[in-house]
């Protein structure tokens, strides 16, 4: 009887892949039968317990910390962009992610390969597995989805090795798992009024909160702040701590901005001197704060604050800036653009953008909110700017109710304005369709959460982040 013929190595090379596949995939159902990242725990002694275990990987490398309300995840990619550009190799770490699990932990830029992120989920394992029986023996939870991530994204730096690791904190500051790493530079983007469940219901204590991020010795770099008590908060634990802090509007700031094709152009003051003439690819004025901000973390980072940055690689690194999901448009004809805006303050820098960046004839909106948001006040800011609204939901379980929405969005637009569909396939069909009636600049919106941009990122045949 004749045999098969042996594979050869591209059949060998599928294999390989395909059983990789699996793992990951099981891998990814372990970790999301864990307590998910909107049911906390706020403590830091599972995460840390973990990372003793290992060895502390997180202090094998600098790190540069960033908190805030909105704008970290475009400002962690714009430093990463550029100090890349500069030629270190770079961890980074953000969430939620839009497609893939891989996409919160990426090296050099690219998202973690499956079999690195096998690799450091199970060097990390059997110390989760070890604090999970000992916290449940004194009756506490396991360790939560977002403490694994954390524990696998620390380990995979340390095992790159990266020169430096630019880390966004899930939620909060102070008890967010990231922090079990200090921050060389702390970042604090915009504070606003988000997760009061977990944070506390005012402005001051969110900022107490996520103040927790500044270190002893570090340099704090905080974009300007709604509220003069934000600013306040953030000095007493500067002063506390002994860091040394740069405010946005007193030791940096925007010198003048424009829209420009394919993005802005800006000028600015930073740390160490002035730039002028910079683009960024990114779309809303709120962009080009995230830019300035980043550009200051790199300064505090690179010489303390002391010295600028070379032109030809600042410009090479800020052109190379990308921030999938934000004012992101991925498609033509008509116009469609992703937000994952999900708080107001999300919402109203959306809308300042939308009406200083484009010129659409009629835009219809695409909203999908998830339950405990504030849905009446994100309507409200956005129906100024939307023609008509087409309200839907995503396949997330915490997605609030289709006609839950569409009532609240009747008492705001009006019922003549406003359309319910339950799929949001349909519903982006059908906010084409209304699109279509503006002629060619029509446009379509689709917001409210992560998760709808996501989706219809996906729906469009858009999977890379």
């Amino acid at each position: 009887m004749v045999g098969m013929p042996a594979p050869n190595a591209a059949q060998r090379e599928a294999a390989r892949n395909l059983e990789i596949m699996k793992q990951m995939r099981e891998v990814e159902e372990a970790i999301l039968a864990r307590a998910p990242e909107h049911d906390l725990e706020p403590s830091l002694e599972r995460i840390q317990a973990v990372m003793e275990l290992a060895g502390d990987p997180q202090r094998a490398y600098p790190v540069i910390h960033l908190t805030g309300t909105n704008g970290k995840t475009t400002t962690t990619r714009v430093i990463d962009a550029i100090l890349t550009e500069l030629g270190l190799t770079t961890g980074r770490f953000t969430s939620p992610h839009l497609h893939t699990i891989r996409e919160r932990i990426t090296i050099g830029g690219e998202p973690i390969s499956a079999e690195r992120f096998l690799a450091a989920y199970q060097d990390v394992l059997p110390f989760v597995e070890m604090v999970d029986a000992r916290s449940q023996a004194e009756g506490g939870p396991r360790m939560t989805y977002f403490e694994v991530v954390v524990a696998v994204g620390y380990a995979a730096f340390a095992d790159a090795p990266v020169d430096v690791a630019i880390v966004e904190v899930g939620m909060g500051g102070s008890w967010d798992a990231t922090n079990v790493a200090d921050g060389v530079v702390s970042v604090v983007t915009p504070i606003g009024l988000d997760h009061q469940h977990f944070l506390g219901d005012t402005i001051e204590e969110i900022a107490s909160e996520k103040a927790g991020i500044i270190k002893e010795g570090g340099i704090a770099v905080v974009a300007v702040q709604d509220e003069d008590d934000v600013l306040e908060i953030l000095s007493e634990r500067a002063e506390e701590v002994g860091a040394r802090v740069a405010y946005e509007s007193r030791d940096f700031g925007i010198l003048g901005q424009d829209i420009a094709v394919g993005g802005q152009q800006f000028s600015m003051k930073s740390l160490a001197g002035e730039y002028h003439d910079l683009f960024v690819p990114l779309f809303g004025a709120h962009q080009v704060q995230n830019a300035v901000t980043a550009i200051c973390a790199v300064e505090a980072f690179v010489g303390g604050g002391e010295q600028t940055l070379e032109g030809e690689v600042l410009a090479a690194g800020l052109a190379k800036a990308t921030s999938p999901g934000r004012l992101e448009i991925v498609r033509r004809s008509p116009t469609v653009v992703v937000d994952a805006a999900h708080n107001p303050h999300g919402m109203r820098a959306l809308a300042t953008a939308l009406r200083e960046s484009f010129t659409f004839v009629k835009l219809v909106g695409v909203v999908a909110i998830l339950g405990d948001k504030d849905a009446e006040s994100m309507l409200g800011i956005l129906e100024p700017v939307l023609d008509e609204v087409v309200i839907s939901r995503t396949t997330s379980p915490r997605a609030m109710r289709p006609r839950d929405l569409g009532e609240i969005a009747e008492g705001i637009f009006g019922a003549h304005r406003v359309t319910v569909v339950e799929d949001l396939p349909d519903a982006l069909d059908k906010a084409a369709e209304l699109a279509d009636d503006g002629g060619a600049g029509g446009a379509v919106l689709a917001t409210g959460s992560v998760t709808t941009a996501a989706e219809v990122r996906m729906l469009l045949g858009v999977t890379e982040a």
